[in-house]
Protein backbone atom coordinates (compact mmCIF):
# COMPACT_ATOMS: atom_id res chain seq x y z
CA UNK A 1 0.00 0.00 0.00
CA UNK A 2 0.88 3.37 -0.89
CA UNK A 3 2.06 5.78 2.14
CA UNK A 4 0.77 9.02 1.19
CA UNK A 5 2.79 11.11 3.94
CA UNK A 6 5.84 10.09 2.43
CA UNK A 7 4.86 10.79 -1.10
CA UNK A 8 4.20 13.86 0.11
CA UNK A 9 7.59 14.36 1.36
CA UNK A 10 9.11 13.15 -1.85
CA UNK A 11 7.05 15.43 -3.91
CA UNK A 12 8.16 18.22 -1.30
CA UNK A 13 12.15 17.44 -1.49
CA UNK A 14 11.67 17.07 -5.65
CA UNK A 15 10.08 20.88 -6.21
CA UNK A 16 13.04 22.16 -3.70
CA UNK A 17 15.83 20.25 -5.25
CA UNK A 18 14.64 20.01 -9.01
CA UNK A 19 15.15 16.44 -8.95
CA UNK A 20 15.78 12.91 -7.01
CA UNK A 21 17.36 9.49 -7.17
CA UNK A 22 15.47 6.64 -6.59
CA UNK A 23 18.76 5.50 -3.75
CA UNK A 24 18.55 8.39 -2.03
CA UNK A 25 14.73 8.15 -1.74
CA UNK A 26 15.49 4.26 -0.48
CA UNK A 27 18.20 5.74 2.07
CA UNK A 28 16.09 8.59 3.36
CA UNK A 29 12.82 7.07 4.23
CA UNK A 30 14.74 3.50 4.63
CA UNK A 31 12.36 2.01 2.45
CA UNK A 32 13.57 -0.71 -0.57
CA UNK A 33 14.81 0.66 -3.59
CA UNK A 34 11.63 -1.38 -5.63
CA UNK A 35 9.42 0.75 -3.12
CA UNK A 36 11.20 4.09 -3.75
CA UNK A 37 10.38 3.27 -7.37
CA UNK A 38 6.69 2.39 -7.11
CA UNK A 39 6.71 5.57 -5.30
CA UNK A 40 7.98 7.49 -7.88
CA UNK A 41 5.99 6.05 -11.15
CA UNK A 42 3.22 6.84 -8.81
CA UNK A 43 3.76 10.16 -8.53
CA UNK A 44 4.39 10.39 -12.64
CA UNK A 45 1.28 8.55 -13.42
CA UNK A 46 -0.17 11.45 -11.59
CA UNK A 47 1.30 13.94 -14.01
CA UNK A 48 3.42 15.43 -10.71
CA UNK A 49 6.86 14.57 -11.63
CA UNK A 50 8.68 13.42 -15.16
CA UNK A 51 10.20 10.11 -14.27
CA UNK A 52 13.58 9.86 -15.85
CA UNK A 53 16.42 6.59 -15.43
CA UNK A 54 17.24 6.56 -11.67
CA UNK A 55 15.24 9.11 -10.45
CA UNK A 56 12.83 12.01 -11.36
CA UNK A 57 12.69 15.50 -12.09
CA UNK A 58 10.08 18.38 -11.05
CA UNK A 59 7.63 19.37 -13.84
CA UNK A 60 7.29 23.24 -13.96
CA UNK A 61 4.67 24.91 -15.15
CA UNK A 62 5.42 26.79 -18.46
CA UNK A 63 5.07 30.30 -17.75
CA UNK A 64 2.73 32.88 -20.42
CA UNK A 65 4.51 33.16 -23.50
CA UNK A 66 5.21 36.98 -24.60
CA UNK A 67 4.23 37.79 -28.53
CA UNK A 68 6.41 36.72 -30.85
CA UNK A 69 8.26 39.65 -31.83
CA UNK A 70 9.22 39.84 -27.68
CA UNK A 71 10.31 36.54 -27.82
CA UNK A 72 12.82 37.33 -30.97
CA UNK A 73 15.80 37.66 -28.86
CA UNK A 74 15.46 34.96 -26.37
CA UNK A 75 17.77 32.14 -26.32
CA UNK A 76 18.76 34.24 -30.24
CA UNK A 77 22.05 32.13 -30.50
CA UNK A 78 20.76 28.66 -29.52
CA UNK A 79 18.16 29.19 -32.04
CA UNK A 80 20.21 30.57 -34.44
CA UNK A 81 21.78 27.28 -34.51
CA UNK A 82 18.66 24.90 -34.16
CA UNK A 83 17.03 26.59 -37.00
CA UNK A 84 20.03 26.04 -39.12
CA UNK A 85 20.45 22.06 -38.13
CA UNK A 86 17.07 21.75 -38.85
CA UNK A 87 17.16 23.64 -42.10
CA UNK A 88 19.66 21.05 -42.99
CA UNK A 89 17.52 17.89 -42.73
CA UNK A 90 15.52 18.86 -45.47
CA UNK A 91 15.93 17.14 -49.14
CA UNK A 92 15.45 18.27 -52.43
CA UNK A 93 12.35 18.12 -53.65
CA UNK A 94 10.68 18.00 -50.43
CA UNK A 95 7.15 19.81 -49.37
CA UNK A 96 7.64 21.01 -45.74
CA UNK A 97 5.21 22.65 -43.53
CA UNK A 98 6.71 25.25 -40.98
CA UNK A 99 4.74 26.12 -38.17
CA UNK A 100 4.58 29.37 -36.11
CA UNK A 101 7.24 30.82 -33.26
CA UNK A 102 11.01 32.30 -33.54
CA UNK A 103 12.91 29.06 -33.92
CA UNK A 104 11.06 27.75 -36.78
CA UNK A 105 11.25 31.19 -38.75
CA UNK A 106 15.30 30.47 -37.89
CA UNK A 107 14.57 27.75 -40.00
CA UNK A 108 12.53 29.65 -42.80
CA UNK A 109 15.86 31.85 -42.78
CA UNK A 110 18.16 28.84 -42.91
CA UNK A 111 16.65 26.87 -45.57
CA UNK A 112 18.60 25.70 -48.44
CA UNK A 113 18.59 27.18 -52.01
CA UNK A 114 17.37 25.48 -55.51
CA UNK A 115 16.26 22.75 -53.56
CA UNK A 116 13.13 23.07 -55.71
CA UNK A 117 11.18 22.82 -52.30
CA UNK A 118 7.17 23.88 -51.41
CA UNK A 119 6.44 25.24 -47.90
CA UNK A 120 3.49 25.06 -46.76
CA UNK A 121 2.90 27.99 -43.74
CA UNK A 122 0.23 29.67 -41.22
CA UNK A 123 2.70 32.14 -40.47
CA UNK A 124 2.94 35.40 -41.51
CA UNK A 125 6.59 35.82 -40.47
CA UNK A 126 7.81 32.74 -42.23
CA UNK A 127 5.37 34.23 -45.12
CA UNK A 128 7.49 37.38 -45.25
CA UNK A 129 10.86 36.00 -44.87
CA UNK A 130 10.03 33.76 -47.97
CA UNK A 131 8.32 35.72 -49.78
CA UNK A 132 11.60 36.98 -52.21
CA UNK A 133 12.77 33.71 -52.98
CA UNK A 134 12.32 32.32 -56.32
CA UNK A 135 13.32 28.82 -55.48
CA UNK A 136 10.39 28.43 -53.07
CA UNK A 137 6.95 27.56 -54.05
CA UNK A 138 5.41 28.94 -51.00
CA UNK A 139 1.61 27.74 -49.97
CA UNK A 140 0.00 29.99 -47.18
CA UNK A 141 -2.85 28.79 -44.87
CA UNK A 142 -5.31 31.79 -44.01
CA UNK A 143 -7.77 31.86 -41.16
CA UNK A 144 -8.66 34.30 -37.87
CA UNK A 145 -5.20 36.37 -37.36
CA UNK A 146 -3.36 35.71 -34.29
CA UNK A 147 -1.72 39.26 -33.63
CA UNK A 148 0.22 38.40 -31.09
CA UNK A 149 1.73 35.71 -32.97
CA UNK A 150 1.38 36.92 -36.28
CA UNK A 151 -0.26 33.30 -37.43
CA UNK A 152 -3.30 32.04 -38.94
CA UNK A 153 -5.91 29.51 -37.44
CA UNK A 154 -9.05 28.29 -36.64
CA UNK A 155 -11.78 26.66 -38.96
CA UNK A 156 -10.66 27.91 -42.34
CA UNK A 157 -7.13 27.40 -41.36
CA UNK A 158 -8.46 23.56 -40.57
CA UNK A 159 -10.15 22.82 -43.73
CA UNK A 160 -7.35 24.09 -45.81
CA UNK A 161 -5.05 22.04 -43.51
CA UNK A 162 -7.15 18.90 -44.92
CA UNK A 163 -6.39 19.54 -48.19
CA UNK A 164 -2.28 19.53 -47.74
CA UNK A 165 0.27 17.18 -47.13
CA UNK A 166 4.02 17.33 -46.15
CA UNK A 167 7.06 15.56 -46.34
CA UNK A 168 8.21 17.19 -43.15
CA UNK A 169 6.15 19.03 -40.47
CA UNK A 170 8.98 21.48 -38.37
CA UNK A 171 7.12 22.59 -35.31
CA UNK A 172 7.65 24.77 -32.52
CA UNK A 173 6.37 23.72 -28.94
CA UNK A 174 5.57 26.05 -25.77
CA UNK A 175 6.42 22.95 -23.11
CA UNK A 176 7.03 19.69 -23.37
CA UNK A 177 7.50 16.53 -20.92
CA UNK A 178 7.65 12.79 -21.09
CA UNK A 179 4.21 12.15 -19.36
CA UNK A 180 2.04 15.17 -20.80
CA UNK A 181 4.05 15.21 -24.33
CA UNK A 182 3.09 18.68 -26.38
CA UNK A 183 1.19 21.52 -24.67
CA UNK A 184 0.55 24.86 -25.16
CA UNK A 185 -1.00 28.10 -24.19
CA UNK A 186 -2.83 29.25 -26.44
CA UNK A 187 -6.57 27.35 -26.42
CA UNK A 188 -8.33 28.33 -29.65
CA UNK A 189 -5.14 27.28 -31.71
CA UNK A 190 -4.93 23.73 -30.53
CA UNK A 191 -7.56 22.20 -32.56
CA UNK A 192 -5.20 23.81 -35.52
CA UNK A 193 -2.22 22.57 -33.90
CA UNK A 194 -3.31 19.20 -33.65
CA UNK A 195 -4.45 19.18 -37.29
CA UNK A 196 -1.20 20.33 -38.34
CA UNK A 197 0.61 17.42 -36.88
CA UNK A 198 -1.26 15.19 -39.25
CA UNK A 199 -0.53 16.03 -42.52
CA UNK A 200 3.29 15.40 -41.91
CA UNK A 201 5.30 12.02 -42.37
CA UNK A 202 8.06 13.18 -40.50
CA UNK A 203 7.08 15.74 -36.99
CA UNK A 204 10.19 17.73 -36.05
CA UNK A 205 10.14 19.62 -32.70
CA UNK A 206 12.44 22.38 -32.99
CA UNK A 207 12.43 23.41 -28.99
CA UNK A 208 15.87 24.98 -26.91
CA UNK A 209 16.38 23.89 -23.46
CA UNK A 210 13.81 26.42 -21.65
CA UNK A 211 11.20 24.23 -23.42
CA UNK A 212 11.84 20.72 -21.75
CA UNK A 213 9.79 18.96 -18.70
CA UNK A 214 7.58 21.97 -18.66
CA UNK A 215 3.55 21.81 -18.94
CA UNK A 216 1.08 24.56 -20.47
CA UNK A 217 -2.44 24.77 -20.53
CA UNK A 218 -3.41 22.69 -23.20
CA UNK A 219 -2.27 19.23 -25.02
CA UNK A 220 -1.61 19.25 -28.51
CA UNK A 221 -0.25 15.75 -28.93
CA UNK A 222 1.92 12.88 -26.80
CA UNK A 223 5.17 12.68 -27.08
CA UNK A 224 4.84 9.64 -29.65
CA UNK A 225 3.67 11.64 -32.41
CA UNK A 226 6.89 13.18 -32.45
CA UNK A 227 10.18 11.55 -34.78
CA UNK A 228 13.02 14.07 -34.39
CA UNK A 229 13.61 17.39 -31.92
CA UNK A 230 16.92 19.33 -33.02
CA UNK A 231 17.30 21.10 -29.74
CA UNK A 232 20.51 23.15 -28.17
CA UNK A 233 23.20 21.65 -25.76
CA UNK A 234 21.97 22.75 -22.68
CA UNK A 235 18.63 20.15 -22.47
CA UNK A 236 19.49 18.06 -19.68
CA UNK A 237 21.34 14.87 -20.83
CA UNK A 238 18.42 12.46 -18.45
CA UNK A 239 15.73 14.20 -21.09
CA UNK A 240 17.69 13.53 -23.69
CA UNK A 241 18.59 9.67 -22.81
CA UNK A 242 14.31 9.54 -21.90
CA UNK A 243 13.48 10.66 -25.27
CA UNK A 244 16.01 8.33 -27.03
CA UNK A 245 14.62 5.33 -25.64
CA UNK A 246 11.06 6.21 -26.64
CA UNK A 247 12.36 6.34 -29.75
CA UNK A 248 12.40 9.61 -31.12
CA UNK A 249 16.13 11.01 -32.18
CA UNK A 250 17.44 14.03 -30.70
CA UNK A 251 19.43 15.94 -32.73
CA UNK A 252 21.53 18.73 -30.76
CA UNK A 253 22.58 21.71 -32.37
Amino acid sequence: MLNNSRLDQIQRLINQNQRISINEISQQFKISVATARRDLDFLARQGKIQRIHGGALIVQEAPPEPPVMLRSNEQRQEKERIGAATAALIREGETVFLGSGTTVLEVAKHLPENKNLTVITNSMLVMNTLALRRDVNLVVLGGIYHSSESTAYGHLTELLIKEVFADKVIFGIRALSIEHGLTNDFLPEITTDQALLRIGKEIIITADHTKFNRVSTAAVGPISIVHKIVTDSLTPPEIIHSLTRRGIEVIIA
